[in-house]
């Protein structure tokens, strides 16, 4: 048995020994036995630690992405300070689409800001395809990572088509997504055109993380939940797919996000992924029951408890490693990101109560 150094698990379904492809994390994603639960944490890498605030106080967020040293020591911080079992690629979900030639930039307090909203068939076709030579930046960082980080497994993530798609046409973000969906009803052929070329943008960056080392990757979707169940079948389901099973030979696991989505879980788990994010609305174990059993679950810590005093922390990570059981696979996180006015200590603690109690229910069979 060779040792999997490069995080990437075997492609023809043999389990190497040692490395990240045998880590909790991705035995976890692989509805495998581990020795406890694993857990990370969306937006670890950010807000909430003074180291990062200090690191990033003079730089834009864009160009925090595009600075390989930058990115792994952000990356990295998380990993060093809680003992989470995962690393996720410091990133946005808009750097492959701003690599694509769309005008925009981030904007502190607002977030992705597009100069010329996409509004024709014209505007669609200016978002080009993009290869590893548009994100170099993204590739040499991973590569880093993956020898900063040895045995820990490094997500790589990517927005998906839907969620790209309502930052290009509302111009921003927004509240109601009125004019994604106006597009949507109103001209179904330009919004499949749009999301179609979001969904080549997305592959494409989501295979350079992959050739460069990541042991898994998650598709954010993040606005999917302001759709009904039929819309999100008619509009977004088959560009949503067109990532995921574009990554089926990739050899790493797929998990699939969103936030609000508790009526959409059947859905986003047809798509596709291996595992499938949950928020914190839906116990893990009602959303099992919706997902199916052949999914592992991700999830689900409300994050504005981690705000509550710790004995009300302790209790609900309890509840939420309880519900998780029901699934063939949990990876333990929260229902969304960080907060920025979390305690980074508390962080630490629940890795650490995580830890205990699941390695404690794993020697008692």
């Amino acid at each position: 048995m060779s040792t999997d150094t490069t995080g990437t698990a075997a492609r023809d379904g043999e389990q190497r020994a040692g490395g990240p492809a045998d880590s909790p994390f991705i035995r976890a994603c692989r509805r495998r036995p581990g020795p406890h639960t694993p857990v990370w944490f969306m937006r670890q890498a950010g807000r909430s630690l003074p180291e990062y605030r200090e690191i990033r106080a003079s730089v834009p967020m864009l160009e925090s992405c595009r600075r390989p040293e930058l990115v792994t020591e952000i990356t990295l911080q998380p990993v060093r300070r809680h003992g989470v079992d995962a690393a996720i690629l410091f990133s946005d979900i808009v750097v492959p689409v701003a690599a694509a030639g769309v005008d925009l930039d981030i904007v502190p307090g607002t977030g992705p800001v597009v100069a010329e909203p996409i509004r024709t068939a014209a505007d669609v076709e200016r978002v080009r395809p993009i290869t590893r030579d548009d994100v170099p930046y993204v590739d040499e960082a991973v590569r880093q990572l993956v020898i900063e980080l040895g045995d820990t497994p490094l997500i790589g993530f990517a927005g998906a088509p839907f969620t790209l798609a309502s930052y290009l046409v509302e111009g921003g973000p927004s509240r109601t997504h009125a004019k994604t969906k106006a597009m949507m009803y109103g001209d179904p052929e330009l919004w499949h055109a749009l999301c179609g070329r979001l969904a080549e943008v997305t592959l494409a960056f989501l295979r350079v993380q992959i050739e460069a080392g990541v042991s898994a990757v998650q598709l954010f979707d993040s606005w999917a939940g302001a759709l009904s169940e039929a819309d999100y079948r008619r509009y977004v389901l088959p560009h949503s797919t067109a990532v995921l099973s574009g990554l089926v030979d990739a050899g790493v696991p797929r998990i699939h996000f969103g936030v609000g989505t508790a009526e959409l879980l059947g859905a986003m788990g047809e798509a596709g992924a291996d595992v499938v994010g949950v928020d914190w609305r839906t116990p893990l174990d009602v959303a099992t029951g919706r997902i199916g059993p052949d999914k592992a679950v991700q999830g689900n810590l409300d994050p504005s408890v981690l705000l509550a005093p710790w004995p009300v922390v302790e209790t609900e990570v309890r509840r939420i490693l309880d519900q998780g059981r029901a699934a063939p696979g949990h990876v333990f996180n929260l229902g969304h990101g960080v907060l920025p006015e979390t305690d980074p200590d508390v962080l630490t603690r629940v890795v650490a109560l995580v830890h205990e109690l699941s390695s404690r229910r794993a020697d008692q069979g």
